[in-house]
Parts: C-alpha cells; structure tokens; sequence
C-alpha cells in the first residue's frame, strides 16, 4: 500500500529539516527521508568537524608562538590526535543527535530511513514502502568528486569525509586540488605535525580569487612550511611501498612526490545518480545538478530541489537560503527569488578569508567606473595587537551609483569582519553610510570606513603584490 503524505523532503541537511518545521507548522503532513547521516555534509563531513579541526590545529599554532607573547612552554608542543579527532566527532554527533531527535519528535513529521528512488512525478519507493506526496523537496547534497586520474584505482586515497575520520597525522599528506577545501586540509595537518605538499594544475591557488589574493594566500602557506606546485599538467598516481607517489608535470620542482596519504580535493558533485530521477522526468545538467528556476523549482510541477544537488550554492549557507526561498514562497505568499542573494562565502585557512560579491577583477570587467579601496592588515590596530598581521582587505565600489560591488577581508577575523560589507550590500545603501558609521575600537572592522575614506579611482589604483601589500 502506499502511504500518501502532503509533502515529502528527501534528505536531513541544511534545508531539510527547517522545511519539515515550517511545512508541519502550516498543518501539513511530511515524510522525512533520510539514508546515512542526519545533518548532512555540514554536520558530519563538512563545516562541523573540519572547523573543529581547524580550532585544534590554531591552538597547536598558537602554543609553538607561545614565547612571541611572553608566554613560556616547558617542553615540545606535541599533539594527541585521537583526543584532537574525538573532539571533533563529539561535536559532529552533538548536532547529528540534536537533528534527528528535533524530526522524530516533530508533530505530523515522520522519519523514514533508507533510501529514497522516485517511482514517478509524486511517488517516492522506500526499500519495499512506497510514499507518495503532490510536493516533493529533494535536499540530497553532495559528495567529492574523483575524476579518472591514471593509477588512482591503483592506490588508495583520501577524500574529504574519510579525511576527517583520520585519528593520526600522516606522515606526509598530498593534496591534490589548490581550492577552499584543500587548502584548509593542507594548513590544518601542517599545524599537527604533517609535511604537506599542495598539488594544482592551475597557474595559481583558488583561481576564482583575486591574483594579489591568491599570492598572499600561497605565501601564507609556504611561511608555514606547506610546498606548493602549481601547473601540474598531468597528475598521475602509483603504489610505493607503504607511500603513494604522485607524479607532476610542472615547469620546475621534482617532477614526483612520495606521499604517505594523498587527499583528493579537486571539486564537488551531486548525490542525484542513484535517485532514479528520470522516473519523475527531471531534468539535469552535464554534471547532474537538477536544473531549477528563481524559486528553486524543477521542470516537473510540485518538485523542488534544495541545497548542494541543485548547483545554485555550494555552502550551508546557500542551502538554508534555499529553504528561505521556498517556504517564503509556498507559505508567505512572497516572492523570492535565488538571484535576490549576494554571494558570500570564507576560506577558513588563518588568517581567514571572507568575501562578499564580486572580485576586483570581476567588477572592472563590468566596464563601470570604480572605486577601489585597500588597506593591508599591518595598519590594522587589532591585528598588530594580536601579533596576526598578515593579509590585507580590499573593496570595490560603483563611483556612479555608490553601491558597493564587492569587498574581500583576508586577515585576523576576516570571516566576521566582512558582514559588515555584507549588510550594507543588502541594504541596497550608498557606501557612505558605512563610511560614515562610528565602529568599536580596537576591531578589524573599525577600518573598514576608513578604507572608503581612502579609496582611488579604479583604473588608479594600484595591483601591488602580496608582499607589497604587507609590507606597507
């Protein structure tokens, strides 16, 4: 028999549950399904324990600087990483637990566990259950990709879910892919005790970055200790005697590294392959992204497609929003639309990156005249005073309509700092208006004003390097 619900949400991430709350609250009926892990990447892959991570490896960094700010250490700094991973896998399962136990016990809300294969536009098969709703709200997220590569069926490997169930430090861990998610790997198990070496086939770091951005981030890491090698043109892996070597084609550097793990962090897909979406006739790109509209609604009336799996977002962020979106829209009789939202994300390397809109490169590519404003961090009082000065904060202005068009804050609070920017950017105001704000003293963000206070001409300003940028 097929059990008939007024909604069914496939998948417990970012979106989903908040749906389910909204959706039960409206009087409605919802079927819940979950396959794995409540929570989803966030709570147990992804932000959750990587950031708990990153908390453990700044701690270490932090005690060897120890004697910088008077502070004396008797004896090596040394790391216990079973107790390091313990305290991330508490954190994760806190949150993991919270979820599931806020769906089970949520009236109208039943929780079915297994996995979800559309049947047709509104029937949904559970193992031998069959479900079935006139809305569907899919919200399966995404996994790392692994490309073919040659030899990698050969060795074995790492991604980011199995990277954080690691409870050693690697002897000397290569990461292959120069992005967000390798590069906070890379500076994280540098802090443990790894040596680490950064594998990219691109010229540069985080290519969606700024050149200057990018630069600075990369001698960031190399400070550290961290090899970096760009232009890797043909990546290839072999098995070694208890190491994996990866061979590399770049223009100068060892034309092999031999690694004791190697880390696979070179982008993202969708979990859409085994859902059986052409049963209901959904439609997706190239890639697998289910296709959707401003409001995050498929091709198929009556299914939507939240979070990760609908390639509109790559960020818990954007997965709530999306959320947002549609329960505004079903619910509150409002308009809302994806586009609506400003792009803002953060790279958790330290010192952190936060960035709000468009990149400096991207505004002058608009061909509007600007106004560009920059400021290192070693004129920042908060970051001298914490003795974190590296980075700097740029910001990108319309010099016509004075809309800000884009800010990035690589620095000491970076991630937090930039909300500042962002508000603003919401708020649809002129840039005078932060301009003109009275901030908290001592902050990184109390320099933001000033640095509109500062700004050049776009075509004026100048490109200067991560070093010249520092060094001002």
């Amino acid at each position: 028999m097929t059990r008939r619900f007024d909604a069914i949400i496939i998948g417990a991430g970012q979106a989903g549950p908040s749906l389910a709350g909204r959706l039960t609250g409206a009087g409605m009926t919802v079927a819940l399904i979950e396959r794995k892990l409540f929570g989803g990447t966030c709570v147990n892959t992804g932000c959750t324990p990587t950031k708990t991570l990153v908390a453990s490896a700044y701690a270490a960094h932090l005690a060897r600087r120890g004697s910088e700010y008077g502070v004396v250490l008797n004896g090596p700094i040394t790391i216990d990483m079973p107790r390091v991973k313990a305290r991330a896998d508490a954190v994760s399962a806190n949150s993991r637990i919270g979820v599931e136990k806020w769906l089970r016990g949520m009236p109208g809300c039943t929780v079915i566990f297994g996995h979800a294969r559309f049947e047709g536009p509104d029937a949904i098969r559970v193992g031998e259950e069959l479900v079935s709703a006139p809305r569907i709200f899919i919200n399966v997220g995404g996994r790392a990709a692994v490309p073919d590569m040659p030899g990698l069926g050969e060795v074995s490997y790492l991604t980011n879910s199995s990277m954080v169930a690691l409870d050693q430090v690697p002897r000397h861990l290569v990461i292959v892919g120069g992005s967000y998610i390798g590069l906070e790997f890379a500076q994280m198990y540098r802090r443990f005790g790894a040596e680490v070496t950064v594998v990219e086939m691109g010229p540069r770091l985080i290519a969606r970055e700024d050149e200057d951005i990018s630069g600075a981030i990369r001698t960031i890491l190399i400070d550290e200790g961290i090899t970096v090698r760009t232009e890797a043109k043909c990546i290839g892996f072999s098995p070694r005697p208890d190491a994996v070597a990866v061979s590399i084609d770049c223009t100068s550097g060892e034309p092999e590294v031999i690694g004791s793990h190697v880390l696979l962090a070179v982008g993202r897909q969708p979990n859409t392959d085994d859902l059986d979406l052409d049963r209901a006739g959904l439609a997706t790109d190239a890639r697998g992204y289910i296709t959707v509209d401003e409001s995050l609604a498929t091709n198929v009336p009556g299914i939507w497609a939240l979070g990760d799996c609908n390639g509109r977002g790559a960020f818990t962020h954007t997965a709530y929003n999306d959320f947002e979106i549609v329960a505004a829209n079903l619910l509150d009789g409002e308009q809302r639309r994806v586009s609506d939202r400003i792009p803002a994300y953060a790279l958790y390397i330290d010192p952190p990156l936060g960035r709000v809109g468009m990149t400096i490169g991207q505004a002058r590519a608009t061909g509007r005249p600007l106004l560009i404003g920059e400021r290192p961090m070693t004129r920042v009082a908060r970051a001298i005073e914490k003795g974190e000065t590296k980075g700097f904060m740029q910001v990108a202005v319309d010099a016509d309509t004075r809309q800000i068009l884009g800010a990035a804050i690589l620095g000491t609070g970076g991630d937090e700092a930039i909300h500042g920017v962002l508000d603003m950017m919401n708020a649809g105001v002129s840039y005078t208006t932060l301009q003109r704000a009275v901030p908290i003293h001592p902050t990184v963000s109390e320099l933001i004003p000033t640095m509109l206070s500062e700004m050049r001409p776009g075509q004026q300003a100048r490109s200067r390097s991560a070093k010249g940028l520092q060094a001002v």
